[in-house]
């Protein structure tokens, strides 16, 4: 397998009309360990609607396009086609920095027409991932959404949110932020196949940790659940977020759309390969006998009787633990 990659392919790209997918058995020594491209990009637009029904937030705002995280099932990997690149490989070392994502946003802000609706960093790629240490655009848009009073919501699988702990108190002071904390597992011997370059469940604990301990409320998201591989995990996680301080919980079941369900499944029989059968077969039960499902009220909580037991563990923990 690549080293500390999630996807090992790289899948055809619809946009591309002689795009030649890439044999995924061609990889040689060198290609072992792929390095990450930064390609620094002016956007044009930075503030994003927010249509879908079952999304709590009408706006988010991405920096960055594609992500180092490398999580294999990832809903954003296709959104990398639009940009010229795949979903699979492509999609975590190809990384677009939108360099001048704290401008447009100023601008979008002093607009007549914006109402000062919350805004989501982010709802497609982690704003905290590996490179935003070194260009800071994260940091960079809170202190124009404190400039501005502007509401925004944080959601990261990332420690280094900590970091910018000194601007979330301040947009707290004004009840300005919200902040959630993405973990699926405890086994982090999972984490590590699954979200190759996320911070490890026990760094994400005790991020949970410190930013309770500074006032900020902290919502832990148990997604996505991967049937098969850690819904076993749903009780004992919870605890353990209300233990490092968490305030609630939420779970949302994978969904496998697109070119996603070809780089999972390549990636299942690779990291899980006595597993990944009946991972696979799981999944399918939660979504009507397939691996993804679209419809508006289905798509991030499944269908059938699984998924049922799903929704019934997580009510349980909510009245155990919070």
């Amino acid at each position: 397998m690549l080293k500390g990659r999630g996807a090992q392919i790289h899948p055809n790209n619809p946009f591309i009309e002689t795009n030649k997918p890439k044999d995924p058995n061609s990889f040689n020594d060198a290609d072992l360990e792929v390095k990450t491209q930064y390609i620094e990009v002016d956007a044009k637009t930075i503030v994003n609607s927010v249509e879908s029904p079952d999304i709590p937030f009408g706006y988010s705002l991405n920096p960055y396009q594609g992500c180092e995280h490398g999580c294999v099932y990832c809903y954003a990997r296709n959104s990398h086609n639009y940009w010229g690149y795949d979903a699979g490989i492509e999609f975590e070392t190809k990384i677009l920095i939108k360099r001048n994502a704290p401008e447009l946003l100023k601008k979008r802000l002093k607009s007549k027409s914006w109402q000062g609706d919350q805004i989501m960093l982010s709802g497609n790629t982690d704003c905290y991932q590996p490179i935003e240490s070194k260009y800071k655009l994260t940091r960079a848009l809170l202190e124009v959404c404190i400039e501005f009073g502007n509401p925004v919501g944080l959601i990261t699988k990332n420690s280094m949110i900590t970091r910018d702990l000194d601007l979330l108190q301040k947009l707290h002071k004004y009840n300005l932020i919200s902040v959630a904390i993405s973990i699926n597992t405890l086994q982090d011997e999972v984490r590590a196949f699954l979200e190759p370059r996320t911070a490890t469940i026990a760094k994400r604990l005790k991020t949970i940790q410190t930013l309770s301990k500074a006032g900020i409320p902290v919502v832990v998201l148990i997604a996505p659940i991967i049937p098969g591989l850690t819904d076993h995990d749903i009780l004992p996680l919870a605890k353990a977020c209300k233990e490092a301080g968490a305030i609630s919980i939420n779970h949302i079941i994978v969904r496998l759309n697109g070119s996603i369900a070809e780089v999972f499944e390549d990636w299942a029989h690779k990291a899980f390969p006595n597993r990944a059968k009946k991972i696979l077969q799981q999944i399918k039960e939660t979504h009507e006998g397939k691996l993804n499902d679209s419809r508006w009220g289905k798509r991030m909580k499944g269908s059938g009787k699984y998924a049922d037991i799903i929704a019934q563990q997580v009510s349980l923990a909510k009245k155990l633990y919070f």
